[in-house]
């Protein structure tokens, strides 16, 4: 566990994080628990999956508007490149049956080098523009549905999108800060761990940010203790780090394009109860101000 420190002055600080909210825009009843918990102040960031069929305007608005006052959420694109979602654009291409392949279909063509860039970099300003189209304005941050965004070939797409259009955004990677020998026993983590090594590297070069630790991942089973489990991943975490978390309510549109169901509603419980402000406190961790961007 990592404990506050005192300034010069003697005030304590505590580590900041952004406690980030994935899929927005996938099912009405999953935006509504988002938008429960940034009204209380349980959220500080959430990712909007365009290519959800019934993600809309009027979605984005009513995300929009929590910020209408003061800053509450940084609001990201979550960037989808997998099935069962569609692309936005006409020519992206391998398709199945007009959605997007599956993921691990996806990622063997990347690894394959199969992909072609400037398809790639059409499907992603695609949805870059339908972000820009409903919100009225560019995303704080980017990151990818499945974390498609850290396989080859697309990593390279995004950041040369963002290089071009969205130099001040930051874009997540998902390597953690743990002991080496701790890495072996969440084998997901560990891949995110890879994956991500070398896309921070590419961001660097480019100029782009990029959260400094990350942490989230777990074996998605409906008998995981989530009030367990999110204590461990506020150790260790640098100041400005991500936390990923998946919170909703179930609906018959979250059941038919995700399998991941009951999980979001133990996640919602947790966050809107008492132990998820006992537990950052515990371990010296607030949520950052929405209004301070990620610094470099």
């Amino acid at each position: 566990m990592t404990a506050t420190h005192a300034t010069a002055a003697g005030k304590v600080e505590r580590r900041r994080i952004w406690l980030c909210a994935d899929d927005f825009g996938i099912s009405n009843s999953v935006n509504i628990a988002i938008r429960d918990l940034v009204v209380r102040g349980r959220l500080n960031a959430t990712s909007v999956l365009v290519v959800a069929p019934s993600f809309s305007r009027s979605e984005a608005i009513s995300l929009n508007t929590l910020n209408s006052v003061t800053p509450r959420v940084a609001i990201g694109l979550h960037l989808g490149l997998t099935a069962p979602f569609r692309p936005l654009g006409k020519s992206f291409k391998p398709v199945h049956e007009g959605a997007f392949l599956p993921l691990t279909a996806t990622a063997r063509h990347a690894a394959m080098r199969r992909f072609d860039h400037d398809t790639l970099v059409a499907e992603i300003t695609c949805q870059m523009q339908s972000f820009l189209d409903t919100f009225g304005r560019a995303p704080d941050f980017v990151d990818g549905h499945q974390h498609v965004h850290l396989l080859p070939q697309i990593g390279n797409a995004l950041l040369t999108v963002i290089k071009q259009t969205l130099p001040d955004a930051w874009v997540r990677q998902c390597g953690r800060v743990i002991p080496l020998a701790a890495r072996f026993a969440d084998r997901k983590g560990l891949l995110l761990d890879i994956m991500s090594f070398r896309f921070r590297r590419r961001a660097a070069a480019l100029g782009l940010r990029t959260n400094p630790g990350f942490a989230g991942t777990y074996r998605f089973d409906d008998a995981a203790d989530f009030p367990a489990l999110f204590p461990l991943f506020l150790e260790r975490l640098p100041d400005g780090s991500v936390v990923m978390c998946h919170p909703g309510f179930v609906d018959a549109e979250l059941q038919r394009l995700d399998p991941l169901t009951t999980l979001r509603e133990k996640e919602y419980a947790y966050f809107a109860g008492d132990a998820f402000p006992a537990a950052l406190a515990s371990h010296g961790v607030a949520l950052a101000d929405a209004a301070t961007p990620l610094s470099r």
